[in-house]
């Protein structure tokens, strides 16, 4: 009941008048994330489908306020479902050129096209974990990724659009 309280009071006190609750939500850039991956590693069927890993190695962020690397030694665990579609999980860390480190858990679920589509962005849902300070924005924030393919980075290795929801 105690628990209970605490959630309505906290949604009472950061709710917005209806007026401003009709305008939708607008995403706006934070940074970029390159992370650098190594090759995939099959581990086999699960329950859930056929699992693999993929290392994370390294990489870099940089945004406005923001820029560093990304620590190696990560993976990106992936599953296969039944319906076609691949979930990821990466869980890792960036250290920021002013050292402060900042776990990252970014998930995505990949869906194949339908026949005769083209294929859809693929969008993540990060989940940051930052110390108080300079980067506990990252902590209180909504954030949508559009991860591709770094095609132009010189290693193996994705590119996620970082935005913000406002």
């Amino acid at each position: 009941m105690r628990i209970a309280a605490t959630i309505i009071g906290a949604i009472a006190m950061t709710a917005t008048p209806a007026a401003a609750q009709e305008a939708p939500p607008r995403l706006v850039p934070a940074f970029t994330i390159v992370a650098e991956i190594g090759p995939a590693e099959e581990l086999g069927a699960t329950a859930r489908g056929p699992r693999r890993i993929i290392p994370i190695t390294g990489g870099t962020i940089e945004g406005e306020g923001i820029s560093g690397t990304v620590r190696p030694g990560a993976w990106d665990w992936q599953v296969d479902r039944a319906d076609g579609c691949t979930e990821l999980e990466a869980v890792y860390f960036v250290e920021t050129d002013d050292g402060a480190v900042i776990n990252v858990n970014n998930r995505a679920t990949i869906c194949p096209p339908a026949q005769g589509e083209e294929s859809a962005p693929v969008f993540t849902r990060p989940i940051f974990e930052a110390p108080l300070g300079a980067y506990q924005w990252l902590g209180q924030g909504t954030f949508v990724g559009r991860l591709g393919l770094a095609t132009d980075h010189p290693v193996p290795a994705v590119r996620i659009e970082v935005f913000r929801v406002q």
